[in-house]
């Protein structure tokens, strides 16, 4: 099967699918087979008569059938590998299906059920669409790529992993794959990118998780994660290929490990339109919640005083962006600096302490400020003692630590705020800070909360609380689906707010108990809202190669449908 048999002009949002195969190649190419849904002379002129069942039936009725055999799969897992294989078989009844049901299927294609599909990945692969770079082969990169056969004018988004630090599961190896797969399966879904123009990559350089090199089905390189020059050679080698070849490809960095991810960030985001989803996207949409609270609070943002609970690459980036936040509203970068105490692993972070990362050291506080606090032990100042003493309005957890807000450290930062804001954003919910039900009982109903993981609506006596979930899938479709519009040439610090005060505006403050954010069965309008703030702002700050006209009928014209395509069928190739 040739990609010349089948073209498809993914540019438009109701381009016409070009068909000059025959046959039994037509039901294995995802994108060109329907199935039963194949009309009676479609099937004729493309030589499918007896190749499907008599019965001609409708998108409609395929959804029917598809969503009872889905439903009829007995676990998460069983239910991502079923939703795999149909979207192999047919992309648009696929992205259909998912698209009707999203709120329902995105635990299962994404966050939580991804985790154990990544965990299986050499035990139940059954095949895999995407590219597989291996550090042992870096003289294939360029050529793996061009063998996926898409153009330069063809590719708006790369995902790619490492799979190293992989949704609180750690080192992956290969398995990683399938984050990126998922990731691009919610950018389809909520934001209409085409999913012919998105490659799902992962960088196989090695794993240090010893089961799965002791696994005899594993399926990526069997030695230890390479590490130093030759790992930062071999990024470089990626992103330069991917440089050339896509030119106008946003590239989603997902999944890299606490070491490399800021300063792989770091490195190119001056110099590509690059964007790492585990610190801007997370630090978005929690920027986002965190807007919308402090709306309800009076108090201006500045003046809140931020306690991060586990300043790794997630919460880093969650205290860098309500920091610029806080710069955006008056406040110098100095000062802004001191509204913030952050902790890691030993502690609250001080800059004396050892093992402070470079991304962290902005936030570490001086050990003279602290000579007159109450603690048990100068060199490890714990959560509570620190809440007694810096009075924090807004608390945030990415530690991953089950129940580090206690009853005790709630209770005491309630103490002194009337309307606590406190996030315990660690997935999955065995990971959870603590239960958004006992913080409304400890704060009598006032806090403020989004979480990591969904929890939906609580009763705490007669007002009804819609918990928020800080999802990353409140951003980053539409985000990709912004600089993509506009074919952005950097993704800025502005885009990044931009896209957390556009979320952050679709809150609706006036019913007790309201979301803090929207609702995942919003999605689209979502992601639609999010990137036409973007792709203004990329505009409006010179990076957008390609001018917006009519901001609201080019994202619309730009956000794909799944159905199927007007056919047209031209003569068989010539061997």
């Amino acid at each position: 099967m040739k990609q010349a048999d089948f073209q498809l002009d993914t540019t438009v949002r109701d381009g016409v699918l070009e068909i000059s195969a025959r046959g039994r190649l037509i039901l294995v190419h995802p994108m060109a087979n329907r199935g039963t849904a194949f009309t009676i002379e479609e099937r004729e002129a493309l030589g499918l008569s007896g190749l499907l069942p008599s019965r001609v039936t409708t998108i409609e009725e395929q959804l029917r059938r598809t969503y009872a055999q889905y439903s009829r799969s007995p676990s998460p897992l069983s239910k991502f590998i079923y939703l795999a294989q149909l979207r192999d078989r047919n992309e648009v009844l696929f992205y259909r299906l998912l698209s009707e049901h999203l709120e329902e299927m995105l635990p299962i294609i994404y966050t939580p059920t991804i985790g154990e599909a990544i965990e299986r990945f050499s035990h139940e692969y059954t095949g895999a669409r995407g590219v597989f770079l291996s550090i042992d082969h870096p003289d294939l990169v360029e050529q793996s790529l061009r063998d996926f056969e898409l153009d330069a004018d063809d590719v708006d988004l790369v995902v790619v992993t490492d799979s190293e630090g992989i949704l609180g599961i750690g080192d992956q190896g290969v398995g990683g794959f399938q984050i990126a797969v998922g990731k691009l399966s919610v950018y389809t879904a909520a934001a209409g990118i085409h999913p012919r123009r998105a490659i799902p990559v992962v960088l196989d350089v090695g794993t240090d998780n010893l089961g799965l090199l002791n696994s005899d089905l594993y399926l990526g390189e069997r030695h230890a994660r390479v590490r130093g020059e030759r790992y930062d050679e071999f990024i470089e080698l990626f992103v330069n290929t991917v440089n050339k070849l896509f030119p106008n490809a946003l590239l989603h960095w997902e999944d890299f490990g606490a070491a490399n991810a800021h300063r792989i960030l770091n490195r190119y985001s001056d110099e590509i339109s690059t964007f790492n989803d585990d610190i801007q996207g997370t630090a978005a949409v929690v920027l986002a919640a965190v807007l919308a609270a402090v709306r309800l609070t009076g108090t201006r943002l500045p003046e809140h005083r931020v306690l991060i609970y586990g300043a790794g690459t997630a919460g880093a980036g969650v205290a860098d962006l309500i920091r610029e936040a806080m710069g955006r509203m008056g406040l110098p970068a100095d000062q802004a600096y001191q509204q913030f105490w952050a902790f890691n692993s030993k502690g609250l972070i001080v800059a004396d302490n050892p093992g402070v990362r470079d991304f962290q050291l902005p936030y570490a506080r001086s050990r003279a400020e602290m000579a007159d606090w109450d603690v048990a032990d100068p060199q490890r100042i714990s959560l509570i003692e620190a809440v007694r003493q810096v009075r924090p309005t807004i608390l945030i957890g990415t530690s991953a630590q089950h129940g580090a807000f206690t009853e005790e450290v709630v209770r005491e930062m309630a103490k002194h705020c009337e309307r606590p804001i406190i996030m315990p954003l660690s997935n999955p919910t065995s990971r959870c800070e603590a239960h958004p039900g006992d913080i409304l009982e400890w704060t009598d109903g006032l806090a403020l909360i989004a979480t990591g993981s969904p929890f939906g609506t609580i009763k705490h006596g007669e007002v009804y609380h819609t918990i928020a979930q800080a999802n990353n899938a409140l951003i980053f479709p539409g985000l990709g689906l912004g600089v993509s519009v506009v074919q952005a040439k950097r993704v800025s610090p502005g885009m990044i707010y931009a896209a957390a005060d556009a979320l952050a505006g679709l809150m609706n403050e006036y019913r007790p108990g309201a979301s803090l954010l929207p609702s995942m069965a919003d999605l689209r309008l979502v992601a639609a809202t999010v990137a036409k703030a973007v792709a203004q702002t990329a505009q409006d700050q010179g990076l957008a190669r390609r001018p917006l006209t009519n901001p609201i009928n080019d994202i619309y014209q730009h956000m794909w449908k799944p159905r199927y395509p007007k056919l047209e069928i031209k003569p068989p190739r010539q061997p």
